[in-house]
């Protein structure tokens, strides 16, 4: 961890990252892409030192009430967070000045500021949205293992529900050969409508994968199926669904090369069943849909005053 002071926190898009960097550890991580200039080691996460006064200063300057994003590159409830409570002092400046909030997360440690979350969604609008990407929880702690797994996400969207939290999931990636099928999807919409989601974004069956997190996804992979092996030789018992990742490296260099846009040969059958489940359910599945219900700030006190 390493601090650093910035110009600005919000974006255009009213936007913020107070973190930069990531210890979720997650192979397939597109934050890792050289693209976004991250200019230090992806794990000595950077700190914005005076992201809680720029923040403020930025509320206080605002015109107009708005919805302040946060986690779209860096997740807001990584471990340090327990330490820094950064997340948690910009969401007390959002209830202070009466904005809207929405958070971007793997983590249940969001339910650390469940009680500041209903005192937003009280007063405006506070949406949690979480990734899910595997409903098998083996194969989850390989693709994600230093965050909590998808059934524990599913435990936090159900309390999240019981306190009238409004939730969206991003279904996001499915990797070819290993969670690219209708089992996994199946599983992972029938949390969503046990959960009662109000949306899920789902750009499709595949990944991305761009200079940097390209590399570091190869050198997962390979490290996977080092272990496999060696496990194998050795006796060690193991579960033979793991062998999923057996030449997967291999397998994508000479498929897939140095593209960016990877998709599954099953994206269409699984978009298909995805589309028609969320519709049968009630779940809103447009993305651009749900990008404006994000976007759009809602004020609860004023509703109340006119009453």
């Amino acid at each position: 961890m390493h601090y650093v002071n910035a110009k600005s926190i919000l974006s255009n898009k009213n936007g913020m990252n107070i973190y930069r960097g990531c210890t979720h550890g997650c192979i397939y991580c597109d934050s890792r892409s050289l693209c976004y200039n991250m200019n230090h080691e992806f794990t000595n996460i950077e700190v914005k030192e005076n992201a809680l006064i720029l923040l403020e200063k930025a509320l206080k300057s605002k015109k107009n009430k708005c919805m302040i994003g946060t986690g779209s590159m860096s997740d807001p409830y990584m471990p340090l967070e327990e330490k820094l409570n950064y997340t948690h002092n910009a969401l007390e400046l959002i209830y202070k000045y009466e904005f809207g909030a929405t958070l971007i997360t793997k983590s249940n440690k969001v339910l650390r500021d469940l009680e500041l979350l209903k005192k937003i969604n009280e007063q405006s609008k506070a949406v949690i949205q979480m990734t899910l990407t595997t409903y098998d929880e083996d194969i989850c702690k390989i693709l994600e293992p230093n965050v909590c797994t998808t059934k524990e996400r599913f435990d936090t969207l159900n309390i999240l529900k019981e306190e009238n939290i409004p939730t969206i999931i991003w279904f996001s990636p499915f990797i070819p050969l290993v969670n690219d099928n209708i089992k996994n999807m199946e599983g992972l919409l029938n949390y969503a409508i046990k959960a009662k989601v109000k949306g899920i974004i789902n750009f499709g069956i595949g990944l991305t994968l761009r200079d940097g997190n390209r590399e570091y996804f190869y050198k997962k992979l390979k490290e996977i199926e080092d272990n496999i092996n060696y496990n194998k030789k050795n006796n060690i018992l193991y579960n033979k669904k793991y062998d999923v990742f057996l030449g997967l490296k291999d397998y994508y260099i000479k498929e897939y090369g140095t593209s960016y846009e990877i998709s599954s040969e099953k994206n269409r059958e699984i978009m298909d069943y995805f589309h028609k489940t969320c519709e049968k359910n009630n779940i809103m599945h447009n993305n651009d849909e749900i990008f404006k219900y994000l976007q759009k700030y809602e004020s609860k006190t004023y509703q109340m005053s006119l009453f």
